[in-house]
């Protein structure tokens, strides 16, 4: 997922709090929650995103689908003992939302990692510096901040690793969608 369209994304993601898009959200949610128990595993999340939501470059994101579902089953109170492995009504939203900013994310760790080999070294990180600081965060030292963003010391940065640190420096693509709010 180097690119996304936007704008597809956001029509096919009902998220805001109006009436027409919550009601287009049950339907969302009713049609992914096949079994219909009121949980969603991830196993639905991602057959539920190929067949309802239907963006192939979005399918095969999985590293984003993993993230936006992990904290999606954790932002809300759990109501039974299944459901802190497995979203909810209350929390389908969140995932919604957190699917829309982690392929964000995902399209920024793309465009560094220039090997295309799901991994971010040194060298790529420090030509993206221009990059990043478009995106919102100056880097003054750039080793010191990799190894930083490197939480598991590991020699290079992992997709979890960058998202991680993109949350907490509030990264935004400036070439989304953020103006079509």
């Amino acid at each position: 997922m180097e690119d996304c369209n936007w704008e597809e994304l956001k029509e096919k993601m009902p998220v805001k709090m109006t009436p027409e898009s919550i009601e287009a959200r049950k339907k969302l949610w009713r049609s992914m929650d096949e079994n219909g128990n009121g949980y969603m595993s991830l196993a639905e999340v991602d057959k539920g995103l190929r067949d309802n939501i239907n963006i192939e470059s979005l399918f095969h994101a999985k590293p984003v689908i993993i993230r936006a579902f992990n904290a999606a089953k954790d932002k809300g109170k759990s109501r039974s003992k299944f459901s802190e492995d497995y979203v909810e009504w209350h929390e389908f939203r969140y995932l919604l939302i957190y699917i829309r900013q982690y392929a964000e994310y995902f399209v920024m760790f793309n465009r560094i990692d220039t090997e295309d080999n799901k991994k971010i070294n040194l060298e790529e990180f420090k030509s993206a510096i221009p990059q990043l600081e478009e995106w919102g965060v100056t880097i003054e030292d750039p080793e010191s901040t990799f190894n930083e963003i490197d939480a598991n010391g590991g020699g290079e940065i992992l997709f979890q690793e960058f998202s991680d640190w993109a949350i907490a420096k509030h990264l935004d693509l400036t070439d989304d969608d953020d103006d079509l709010e």
